[in-house]
């Protein structure tokens, strides 16, 4: 716990937790940790199998403070790799399973998507998402389930050591609120065709974000395209292989399309990677060459994939680090809730801030060739390149944003 806590906050002053444990190892499940913590995984003080009843479990009331010493009746590390790992997601109860759940679905689907019209997909995509408002786990519109258990467990080491305060370094660079990092996944010839013009966008408002393009399949890639995102100062990162829905599908197959997948980060300088339609086995990530990766949602009840990781804050997984995606796509906002505002955006900014989190959009050219689509992101630049007007007005921001384009952190 010392090496996660000290990770998060960068502080030298955490105190020695036991998780004393018992003989043998007992059922993974869910509990809460305080009010409103989920957790899941192992618990000597007992958990539930479905996550509705997790309130009925709650390991705060265990702990146990004795001299400098926490003890707690779960093991703090194996319970935060649970969350940024979604190896709770199995294990959701009744909760219906996600498409990566189920290959041939998915690859009939991807079979003939290409065949179908946009009107017809769009239906059958709004059908499949018809549950989102019920799941339960994580908590929409953001989830901070372990951003919250970092807090509760640094209280608890000041509590032992009897601090008021503790010394951290600051999350982000010159004291800034927050983290904003804008991505343009690029799916088809006319997305990539626009992407000129989407630049003139960005610029306009003081944006350079990252364009993550499909290296084999969809579209060329021509030396031409790579050299003006470079030459404007915008960032490319690959985006899957071929975009089929396959890459996570079968381990043997992963590392074969992974090797692929490294040779274009080589071929085009490429530091980041992002996966199609945000699949993603994080247990399968070092087979892949990269500096960061931003395929892992902080919740997914609006992904083909259901899950997420549970964190507004950037994580390590193995060598990559991995930036989670924190705020709803475009393509979900318009087509999937027929939402053509910036009103979730901007509660999700809000709420992202609060925890000094990171906050990460993905819009697409593809979908934003279209005026309407157009109109509503230039108002999310507007709104996010103004911070000193939105405080005034009563807006989300406490201070400033460092802007990494496609990194956290310049």
């Amino acid at each position: 716990m010392y090496r996660i806590l000290s990770e998060y906050f960068r502080t030298p002053l955490i105190s020695p937790v036991v998780y004393p444990g018992k003989e043998g190892k007992k059922p993974d499940g869910f509990f809460h940790f305080g009010e409103d913590v989920v957790c899941y995984g192992e618990c000597s003080s007992g958990v539930a199998i479905d996550v509705r009843a997790s309130g009925d479990f709650d390991a705060s009331k265990a702990v146990d403070v004795v001299g400098s010493e926490i003890r707690v009746p779960f093991d703090f590390c194996d319970i935060i790799g649970n969350l940024r790992n979604e190896r709770y997601v199995n294990h959701l109860g009744s909760e219906r399973k996600g498409l990566a759940q189920h290959p041939w679905i998915r690859a009939s689907y991807y079979l003939v998507r290409e065949l179908l019209p946009v009107s017809f997909r769009r239906p059958l995509q709004r059908a499949y998402f018809k549950d989102w408002q019920s799941l339960p786990f994580p908590r929409w519109p953001v989830d901070f389930t372990v951003d919250s258990l970092h807090a509760a467990f640094l209280r608890l080491t000041m509590k032992a050591r009897g601090y008021e305060k503790v010394p951290f370094i600051w999350f982000w660079p010159s004291g800034a609120s927050g983290c904003l990092i804008i991505t343009h996944d690029v799916e088809t010839a006319a997305g990539r065709d626009f992407t000129s013009s989407l630049m003139d966008i960005d610029l306009s408002h003081g944006f350079k974000a990252s364009f993550q393009v499909v290296p084999e399949g969809r579209y060329e890639i021509p030396d031409s395209f790579v050299g003006e995102i470079r030459d404007r100062g915008f960032e490319l990162n690959i985006h899957d292989l071929n975009h089929d829905g396959h890459l996570f599908e079968e381990r043997a197959q992963f590392l074969r399309r992974a090797k692929r997948i490294n040779e274009y980060a080589e071929k085009y300088s490429a530091r980041g990677f992002r996966s199609g339609s945000m699949y993603r086995n994080q247990d399968w990530y070092d087979a892949l060459d990269f500096s960061y990766d931003m395929s892992v949602p902080n919740l997914a009840h609006l992904e083909p994939q259901r899950g997420g990781c549970c964190t507004v804050m950037p994580y390590f997984i193995g060598k990559i680090l991995e930036l989670p995606l924190t705020a709803v796509q475009d393509y979900t906002l318009f087509h999937i809730l027929n939402d053509y505002s910036i009103g979730l955006w901007k509660r999700q900014t809000e709420l992202i801030l609060q925890k000094y989190g990171l906050l990460s959009f993905i819009t697409h050219p593809d979908y934003l060739i279209e005026s309407r689509a157009q109109a509503v992101y230039e108002s999310l630049l507007d709104y996010l390149s103004e911070p000193a007007k939105a405080e005034a007005s009563g807006g989300p921001y406490q201070g400033k944003l460092t802007s990494g384009g496609g990194l956290a952190v310049k």
